[in-house]
């Protein structure tokens, strides 16, 4: 019995490797090989140019600890005073805040809309306005929301009194990367909201049931029940989201341009390859950002105990 148990496993799971081949095909060929050449350039001094004619010379590991390497450590300003280093230090802020904050709002909204009210379908409809946006359009509307001459919230806010004068809100270098973030926010919470509400709706009730009828209060069954049984679907749900932000570029180039006081990691790549025409570089900071995110996954992965095979 046990050897024809274990005969149909491996049955499965050749079957299981066959269908999945061509994937793994596709896969590598969409994706790794570009990134098997984005390695490679940043071992190199190539440019944009140099790319067609091969000629480009290999120069080791200068674009990574070379004097003008990404990870200069003696520049004469400090590392983190770089734009390599502003661009790692922008990401990550924006990444912890915007990732912090939806969450904890997407909580919020998909408690709400898990209850029941007269007119939820519509509000359901209506929250997900912001997430149904492309995100060009988006940033883009927010810039002249927040434009410091026409825009309506230095009208709303003045008017209000908050505020005694206009401020340039995507171009001050102490609420640039704020803006962002709120317009993040607004953009993003939705999605937050609708992984969790889909997870409070496969929850049982027999547990809220027996909670009302011991008397025990709502907030106390929220910590100890809800969040328990609701725990794998948020830690999943905020994973995706923190490669999103990781890797975030449309957003910031869109509404603060390249500015160093905004830039990510990103925008930084985007700006050695394509304006400065520094390939070799560009690969090397985009070589780094991929194990950045790579290992910032593994770590979260491993601190929060999720189970992706589940």
């Amino acid at each position: 019995m046990s050897t024809k148990t274990s005969e149909l496993t491996r049955e499965r799971t050749r079957s299981a490797w066959i269908f999945l081949a061509p994937t793994l095909l596709v896969l590598a060929l969409v994706a790794g090989w570009p990134l098997g050449r984005t390695i490679f350039f940043s071992f190199t001094d190539a440019s944009l140019e140099a790319i067609g004619d091969s000629t480009y010379n290999m120069v080791g590991f200068q674009n990574y600890f070379g004097e003008y390497g990404v990870f200069n450590l003696n520049a004469v300003e400090g590392f983190w005073s770089t734009d390599w280093g502003m661009a790692i230090r922008n990401t990550f802020k924006f990444s912890f805040f915007s990732v912090v904050t939806e969450t904890l709002l997407g909580v919020i909204f998909a408690l709400v809309l898990n209850a029941n009210f007269k007119g939820r379908s519509f509000i359901r409809a209506a929250v997900l306005v912001p997430w149904a946006i492309p995100t060009i359009v988006s940033a883009k509307m927010w810039a002249w929301i927040m434009n410091d001459q026409f825009g309506v919230m230095n009208a709303l806010l003045r008017s209000a009194g908050i505020i005694d004068h206009n401020i340039a809100w995507t171009a001050d270098p102490h609420f640039a990367l704020w803006s962002v973030v709120l317009v993040d926010v607004w953009k993003t919470t939705p999605f937050m909201a609708l992984l969790i509400l889909a997870a409070l709706q496969m929850l049982p009730t027999d547990c809220y049931e027996a909670a009302h009828v011991d008397g025990i209060h709502p907030v106390r069954v929220f910590f100890k029940v809800t969040v328990p049984l609701i725990w794998p679907a948020l830690m999943v749900a905020v994973i995706f989201r923190l490669l999103d932000a990781l890797r975030v570029f449309d957003i910031i180039y869109v509404m603060t341009s390249n500015s160093v006081d905004t830039i990510s990691m990103s925008g930084f790549v985007r700006r050695e390859i394509v304006d400065n025409n520094y390939v070799g570089y560009g690969s090397a900071a985009s070589t780094v950002l991929f194990l950045i995110i790579g290992a910032c996954t593994v770590l979260y992965l491993k601190l929060a105990k999720v189970d992706m095979s589940k």
